[in-house]
């Protein structure tokens, strides 16, 4: 039998699943090299924790790691159930709730070192948090996609994080009810991103697809597709990166101005950004949000065990 130790929350709805003792060794160096030799060495053990029978499609998993860079609070590694991402924000906010609850962070500032930069956190004494993330932009504007069954689609690519394609007004309503339409749309929309081969900078791979409307008691709502085909229960920190990132390009927010933007729990990020080197075009978001733990123990690993390494997607 082995073990992982572990602490579960949620950040507005979104599960986060910190391992904080029982991974695998991923050696030194930078996080992004670390990140390839958990894909490429460990990509079972990421399937163990997320999938189930242990996991669902929705959870996020964080892996903690010594940060290359001494200064921050820890390095983390985050996870789903397909495979690794770049930058969570919700996931963050997670992190820093668990350090939290394990007594290793006191209310304060803090630095979290990912494989896409090092991020800072403020914890508030109300157990608050407010991430300030990577650097964010838009990347390409008004970009049109064909998709079959629903026709041409057009909207922004950007980066928050993770690559986003980003679309306002769908042709559907953006509440509970409509989750499974919505995916099946967001789901073909992400697919004919692929097929047309419309990719982020470098060639990357958009997978995140974000669903934006107009809503009565925010700024705005969305609807946020994840790259396991699991839309993110909470208005996505990443996501709420890539819409800032948009809306100061086009000129309609201003630097330190509050953007709310709610998700499709109904749940509330709020946001805004200061710029970087005086230009628009590439800022430093903040995203405000709470996380509440929800668990704590340990997973248990048996050589018998069909499923050890999970069910895989």
């Amino acid at each position: 039998m082995t073990f992982v130790e572990f602490v579960d929350s949620h950040t507005a709805g979104e599960p986060t699943r910190v391992v904080v003792a029982g991974g695998p060794w991923l050696g030194e160096g930078a996080l992004p090299e670390r990140l390839q030799r958990l894909v490429r060495e460990h990509d079972a053990f990421r399937s163990a924790v997320v999938n189930e029978p242990r996991g669902s499609d929705v959870l996020v998993g964080a892996l903690l790691t010594e940060p290359e860079n001494r200064g921050c609070a820890t390095g983390v590694i985050f996870f789903n159930n397909v495979g690794c991402l770049g930058m969570c924000g919700h996931g963050t906010i997670g992190v820093v709730a668990t350090l939290a609850h394990l007594g290793r962070i006191q209310p304060g500032q803090h630095r979290i070192e990912t494989p896409v930069g090092t991020v800072s956190a403020l914890l508030r004494e109300n157990g608050e948090v407010t991430i300030e993330n990577v650097v964010s932009y838009r990347y390409r504007r008004d970009v049109e996609v064909q998709v079959p069954g629903v026709g041409p689609v057009r909207g922004d690519v950007a980066w928050g994080g993770n690559w986003f394609f980003l679309v306002e007004s769908p042709p559907m309503e953006l509440t509970r009810a409509n989750c499974d339409r919505l995916t099946e749309y967001a789901w073909e929309l992400r697919c004919a991103l692929n097929r047309h081969r419309i990719t982020g900078a470098g060639g990357a791979e958009i997978d995140h697809v974000e669903l934006s409307a107009p809503a009565p008691d925010a700024d705005s709502r969305n609807f946020v597709l994840c790259p396991g085909r699991a839309y993110d229960r909470s208005p996505c920190g990443t996501g709420t990166s890539a819409k800032l990132a948009c809306l100061a390009a086009e000129g309609k927010l201003l630097p330190g101005q509050v953007w709310r933007q709610k998700g499709i729990l109904g749940t509330l990020f709020e946001g805004s950004y200061r710029m970087e080197n005086g230009s628009a075009d590439r800022i430093v978001p903040s995203i405000t949000g709470r996380a509440h733990i929800t668990a704590q123990g340990r997973l248990i690993f048996d050589p018998d065990d069909p499923f050890r390494d999970g069910i895989r997607v």
